[in-house]
């Protein structure tokens, strides 16, 4: 808890008294909602397989709905939460920015694994050491559907995967088998 922290009983912060921990995932959960965002629509209008556009899509519908309801508890509070993309998450921009075709794909579908991961292993740190618990319970709901948007990203990865094996022409050795 930090110093200062208006307490209704010793180590207990007072009601609507937000603690470090749960400042700390208000932070990192708002900017990852905002890359996941801004990501997916980049992703919509670069994206060269119908995998990848569809799955930014779901990106741009799933996150902007879990943005609006973290939006709307951290207005009760009383935080408020960043507005822009942090440094990490400007520099991936650029870089998918300046890719494009089975490169642009590639480096999107790798950073949505990375992305979602680190979700995951947030949502799962608030549900367990948070202690506001309407935060807790954003949590709670949405980590299904991260979990099920890295499993999506890791299974566009696969098919990618193949689909570039399947495209390597055969080398000589091959050949003479």
């Amino acid at each position: 808890m930090s110093p200062g922290t208006k307490q209704s009983a010793p180590g207990v912060p007072a009601p609507r008294q937000t603690n470090q921990p749960d400042r700390a995932f208000i932070h990192a959960a708002t900017i990852s909602g905002l890359a996941e965002v801004e990501f997916g629509k980049l992703a919509a209008q670069k994206a060269s397989g119908r995998a990848v556009k569809e799955f930014a899509e779901h990106m741009i519908r799933d996150h902007s709905a879990a943005n609006d309801r973290l939006a709307a508890l951290v207005r009760t509070v009383g935080i408020a939460p960043p507005d822009r993309l942090d440094e990490e998450h400007k520099a991936m921009h650029v870089r998918l920015q300046q890719s494009d075709g089975a490169q642009f794909d590639h480096a999107y579908i790798q950073g949505q694994i990375i992305e979602h991961q680190k979700a995951a292993q947030l949502l799962q740190y608030e549900i367990g050491s948070g202690e506001n618990a309407e935060l807790k319970d954003f949590a709670s709901d949405i980590l299904p559907t991260v979990l099920g948007h890295l499993r999506m990203a890791q299974a566009i990865a696969m098919e990618m995967a193949q689909q570039a094996q399947a495209d390597v022409p055969p080398t000589d050795r091959e050949k003479r088998k």
